[in-house]
């Protein structure tokens, strides 16, 4: 079963399928945790009930969302070994170690912690259980830390030597942990995290503020992704443009592909907004463009030359067309994003952040936009780094496994069907979870309130206190 391609593209298919199931869950896992830590500092200080009924609201669905991504991220995994070994036996020097460095201080940081996070409030007291829940947060950014810095590393590879039989073998782990793309790619991806979490929370938040406009719950959710999305847009687009940089000095022809850019352009190098990439003649059809404005944002002068394709080997060009659009869903969707934080700060002056029936309506829309647009600058980054799996060094069609194709293409089905109904199934159930209106029940109105902490039983005229402070409280 090879489809007729070579076992090269299919393996490639594979890992792209399996790597994009995966990304989606640790993207959205990663703003969760820290989402759970803010809620339940947040109830531990003001001993608010509303807080403890958030926490646990979506600590279930970290709980499947964890549980999903570990599963994912194990089976992509194997394909180092059964599809790419060769890549695996010459990097592995290299890659090998930092890999098991994420396992060690990130994986099992929040495999121990993550079962009292999640079900040890009552058994360990509240001091514990919030070291716990920050620990898993702080694990979900470390294993992050890890991972960025091994992809970073083949997109800028530093700190090493090549030996006799063509191994990397590491020279200074400094360097190569730090390379020189890492710190940009750290930052842009968590705070791609941190957004992809904030427009799901407010998409369950104006899902049921549309549904009940007095549920307070449902405002406190919507409210902190609205300032989410309102402070750490802005931060995303800034990292974003610095990472264009860092990807213009170190890898010029990525940006050329994003830019469609298949000629040099030696006074200044237009904006193109939207063209239509033609591999065949190398040229950009239907281009719409806004002229030397690609030279100004890239290198602060409009003037300034940029390189085009034809600048570099046909053997070290990557493919233009996914990337050139990948890049233009990733921008739009950050500048849609802006719009909803900024939407967002007008309504909240006009004090109508729980009544604007379209604001919630957008923010809707919005929800799946930050899955978007991880997989659309994942995408970006990647087919950008064709045709190297070590950018300049090694490529891709020499880290292939002695596989066939009709293998490749089994496995690839197999796959397909598989993560098709598992995951479908886990993303089903998240949904189910997401239209559960969080409202609170008995215990959530007294258990551990502020009489309650001190080891004191309210009577009946005070729980009614606490009722309505409660359901009255913005």
């Amino acid at each position: 079963m090879d489809f007729g391609q070579s076992a090269e593209l299919l393996a490639r298919i594979q890992f792209a399928f399996t790597v994009s199931f995966h990304f989606i869950f640790p993207a959205f896992s990663i703003g969760t945790a820290s989402y759970l830590a803010v809620l339940n500092a947040l109830w531990l200080w003001k001993r608010d009930p509303a807080y403890l009924k958030l926490f646990e609201y979506w600590k279930t669905i970290f709980a499947v969302t964890f549980g999903m991504g570990v599963v994912s991220g194990i089976v992509m995994s194997y394909q180092f070994g059964t599809n790419w070994s060769v890549f695996s036996e010459r990097a592995g020097a290299v890659i090998g170690p930092l890999m098991g460095y994420e396992v060690l201080t990130a994986f099992f940081l929040e495999a121990g912690f993550l079962g009292i996070a999640l079900f040890g409030r009552k058994r360990v007291g509240d001091t514990l259980h919030m070291v716990a829940v920050t620990v898993v947060a702080i694990g979900t950014l470390i294993s992050a830390t890890w991972i960025l810095s091994v992809n970073s590393w083949m997109h800028t590879p530093q700190g090493f030597a090549i030996d006799a039989n063509g191994n990397f073998v590491p020279e200074d782990w400094w360097a190569i942990v730090f390379n020189p793309s890492f710190p940009y790619r750290l930052v842009h991806t968590v705070l791609a995290a941190f957004l992809t979490t904030a427009f799901a929370v407010g998409a369950v938040g104006a899902w049921h503020l549309l549904k009940d406009r007095s549920n307070r719950q449902a405002r406190i959710m919507f409210s902190m992704a609205m300032w989410m999305a309102a402070v750490v847009t802005p931060l995303q687009i800034l990292a974003g443009d610095q990472h264009g940089l860092n990807t213009l000095e170190h890898q010029p022809a990525k940006i050329a592909a994003m830019e469609g850019h298949y000629e040099s352009h030696p006074e200044g190098a237009p904006l193109i907004l939207f063209g239509v990439p033609n591999e065949t003649e190398q040229r950009m059809d239907y281009a719409v463009e806004i002229p030397k404005l690609g030279s100004l944002i890239l290198k602060h002068d409009p003037n300034a030359p940029m390189d085009g394709l034809d600048a570099f080997p046909e053997d070290a060009r990557p493919p233009v067309t996914i990337p050139f659009f990948a890049f233009r869903i990733m921008v739009g969707i950050g500048f849609l994003m802006l719009g909803v934080g900024l939407w967002s700060l007008w309504a909240r002056w006009r004090k109508s952040l729980y009544t604007s029936t379209w604001l919630h309506r957008a923010a809707l829309v919005m929800g799946p936009s930050g899955f978007v647009a991880v997989l659309a600058g994942w995408f970006t980054t990647e087919v950008g780094r064709q045709p190297f799996t070590v950018y300049g060094l090694m490529r891709t069609s020499e880290s292939l496994s002695p596989v066939d194709a009709p293998a490749v293409g089994a496995s690839l089905v197999a796959f397909v069907v598989v993560y098709f109904l598992v995951f479908g199934a886990g993303v089903f159930y998240l949904f189910r979870l997401f239209r559960r209106p969080p409202v609170l029940d008995e215990d959530h109105e007294l258990d551990k309130g502020p009489h309650r902490s001190a080891g004191i039983n309210p009577g009946p005229a005070q729980e009614d206190s606490i009722r309505e402070g409660a359901q009255n409280a913005d």
